[in-house]
């Protein structure tokens, strides 16, 4: 089978991280990529001294298969229904848009065109995610869940680079780029989201929040959402922990899953997958999946229609 033109705009941290992956699987090429600022360019060459920065997005968009979109937020529709009127295959990074507005009518259009899209929440493709699912059924009937997140700085030191849009309110901020990972786990596990109350808050001017607190239901069960800047000593500690009946599990630190046993004190599966080998087979499932996207087939990553509920949640707790 032909290897499908892959074409990358945006070359921020998440745009290497997927071009890493990309490179060596069988199932794409590069066929372009895209950045304009002359650190990205420094980047790509220091991967490969014969990748050249395309002179465009047009030119990425014309000749690929599928398009990676990983530039800041108010880039994404416009590229995004670029790429679906050339008959692309496209994923987007969250959140869809910058303007809820223009995020729902992209995804009706979207949807009405039958377009080939999926927005790039990993974990879809997450061992962890799968063994948390598993154990799902071992623990009966859900009674809670809590969400949280919350960081030393924001934005963190290797998100520096996007600072400019990261650290403000417009585009940027923790409840948008991390919760909703979070937000996309609970409504793919538990079911449709509905925000009861929220609170916010922004340290002045432009800047993005510094605290979140939200209570919301889950497919009818009670979530409790919460994050903060500056108040912890480590750079980063998240976690998702749901109780049930018979027991409770969470996934803490984006990939750690670990049950609660009958000691009272937090398990691995004896066959947990360790840190350093999560992430690159988180990737390389969201490519394999990229490639079924690509080709019509069926595969499970998230639909811009999940990834607007979520971003209906995350802009309305950020407007309370």
């Amino acid at each position: 089978m032909a290897a499908l033109a892959l074409g990358i705009i945006g070359f921020g941290i998440m745009g290497e991280r997927l071009l890493r992956q990309a490179l060596p699987h069988p199932a794409f090429r590069l066929s372009g990529i895209w950045d304009p600022s002359p650190e990205a360019a420094a980047r790509l060459a220091a991967i490969d001294p014969d990748l050249r920065m395309a002179p465009d997005a047009a030119t990425v968009i014309a000749g690929c298969d599928t398009l990676y979109i990983a530039a800041p937020p108010a880039a994404h529709v416009p590229l995004a229904r670029a790429a679906i009127a050339a008959g692309k295959a496209v994923l987007l990074e969250k959140p869809l848009a910058t303007d809820l507005v223009e995020a729902e009518a992209f995804v009706a259009e979207a949807e009405a065109q039958g377009a080939r899209a999926g927005v790039n929440f990993p974990m879809a493709s997450s061992p962890a995610v799968a063994q948390i699912a598993a154990w799902r059924q071992e623990i009966g009937a859900p009674q809670r869940l809590e969400v949280e997140a919350h960081f030393a700085r924001w934005p963190r030191g290797w998100q520096q680079d996007a600072s400019t849009w990261l650290s403000r309110r417009a585009e940027g901020g923790f409840t948008r780029e991390v919760l909703s990972h979070f937000l996309f786990l609970t409504r793919r596990q538990m079911g449709p989201m509905q925000l009861l109350s929220a609170k916010a808050e922004f340290p002045g001017g432009d800047l993005s929040e510094t605290a979140i607190q939200a209570e919301l239901t889950a497919g009818g069960i009670p979530v409790r959402l919460s994050g903060s800047v500056g108040r912890i000593a480590e750079d980063e500690a998240n976690g998702w922990t749901l109780t049930a009946a018979g027991g409770s599990i969470r996934l803490r630190n984006w990939s750690l899953a670990e049950r609660l046993g009958a000691d009272g004190t937090w398990h691995m599966a004896p066959d947990a997958i360790p840190n350093d080998r999560m992430r690159p087979m988180t990737l390389r499932g969201q490519m394999d999946k990229l490639a079924a996207l690509t080709r019509g087939e069926p595969q499970g990553l998230a639909t811009l229609r999940e990834a607007l509920e979520v971003q209906r949640i995350v802009e309305a707790v950020l407007a309370a």
